[in-house]
């Protein structure tokens, strides 16, 4: 309150100060221009030079007030373009989730529209396109989307893979060349290669690209495996194929390029020793399986060795025989036993070991060497029973069907004319 009234108490003064000071010399101000004079006294003059002032500024404000509007109404009207471009955007990815292609395609387009970074609409559509079956649709968004700055690598990819799905493998693997030249930054396009070559069945080319799937970790260690095993693999199949120019050099040169991480696996190893009893090198077939099941014991290897045609069949039954102890419940092992026994035709001693591996496991390839052994032996109808059997284990796929209760017999079914 006294703060209020000590500063109504100097604006009296300075208003009576002024008065004073006005009544006592007023002034004279005199502006002419042309013809035109007017004249004030010095105070009015400066109250009217006030006013003009205050008016000058509003007129200012009000011009800058209206400039600005207009450019607030073209940004309002921008950011409504905008949003409208983002909502068909999101309407097409749900469309193209959903599998509504055409719809997809025709929300991506229009979503183009004041859309800053269009790429993934053309991308979206392209692949809509490519999923309509309408080839020029999808080169022409790919064009569109290729326009853009930096976007000139993951066009590629794209249009890869949908060359991919095409299957025009070969396309695809030059597409993707200048990807290739720079593994690091575009590890997807390592992926897109190997289904490329997959689909070309070029062993050599995936061969190579190996190593790369391998230091960018594009694919798992389970997938990697898998991967190494069927190229290395489909390398020893076309070197030891004699019908594609193959011999057994080839075979053994392809052996040991191999990876030592590869060729130690056992599912290489027995392909390997396979492929030597199939060109005739059952000594090599021995000895590569006799080294591999001291580093671990495989049961399929053991079927294998079975095979092998030693030049003393004596010893390598006892070899095998000595593998009982550590493994007396192994199927396989008693049915490789029993055609070893049955080379060195101990025909008693390899119906015993078949009937193990029978009574173990049965399967056809145990029932067709059980019925084998015993129609030599004399035994027919034993043997033909065991035939039955493993032809009825082979063929599990057959219809449940009715059986007749007695067997008539009808000359007319065993006689051709």
């Amino acid at each position: 309150m006294r703060k209020l009234f000590t500063l109504l108490l100097i604006a009296l003064l300075l208003g009576v100060g002024v008065v004073a000071i006005i009544e006592t010399d007023p002034g004279y101000l005199l502006l002419a221009y042309g013809d035109y004079t007017l004249e004030s006294s010095l105070w009015v003059g400066l109250l009217l030079l006030f006013f003009l002032a205050q008016a000058l500024y509003l007129l200012i404000a009000l011009v800058r007030r209206l400039v600005g509007g207009q450019k607030s109404l073209a940004g309002w009207l921008g950011s409504r373009r905008a949003r409208q471009a983002t909502r068909l955007t999101q309407r097409g990815l749900v469309n193209f989730v959903e599998g509504n292609w055409s719809r997809a395609r025709r929300d991506l387009l229009r979503g183009v529209r004041e859309n800053d970074t269009p790429l993934l609409n053309y991308l979206l559509a392209a692949r809509a396109s490519a999923n309509l079956g309408e080839p020029e649709q999808t080169d022409q968004h790919l064009a569109a989307a290729e326009a853009g700055a930096g976007a000139k690598i993951a066009v590629a990819l794209a249009r890869a893979e949908l060359q991919l799905q095409a299957g025009h493998y070969q396309q695809a693997v030059d597409t993707l060349g200048e990807a290739r030249r720079s593994p690091g930054r575009y590890p997807q396009a390592l992926a897109l290669l190997q289904r490329a070559y997959a689909g070309l069945d070029d062993g050599a080319a995936l061969a190579e690209l190996l190593p790369l799937l391998k230091k960018y970790r594009v694919l798992n260690a389970d997938e990697v495996q898998r991967l190494e095993a069927e190229v290395y693999g489909r390398a020893m199949m076309q070197a030891g194929d004699l019908s594609r120019g193959g011999s057994l050099q080839a075979l053994c040169d392809s052996w040991h390029t191999m990876p030592a991480a590869v060729r130690g696996t056992a599912a290489m190893t027995r392909q390997f020793a396979q492929m030597l009893v199939d060109l005739g090198d059952h000594a090599l077939a021995e000895k590569t399986i006799l080294r591999a099941l001291k580093q671990g014991w495989d049961s399929q290897l053991v079927r294998v060795y079975g095979y092998v045609q030693s030049d003393n069949v004596r010893r390598q039954l006892s070899q095998a025989e000595s593998w009982l102890a550590d493994h007396p419940e192994d199927a396989q092992l008693y049915l490789c036993l029993g055609r070893l026994a049955a080379r060195d035709k101990l025909w008693g001693k390899s119906r015993d070991y078949f009937e193990k591996s029978y009574r173990l496991q049965r399967s056809p390839e145990t029932c067709a060497e059980l019925g084998r052994l015993l129609s030599g032996l004399g035994e027919a109808n034993v043997a033909a029973a065991y035939f039955r059997e493993g032809l009825l284990l082979q063929e599990h796929h057959l219809p449940k069907l009715p059986r007749p209760d007695k067997v008539v017999a009808d000359r007319r079914l065993l006689t051709r004319g």
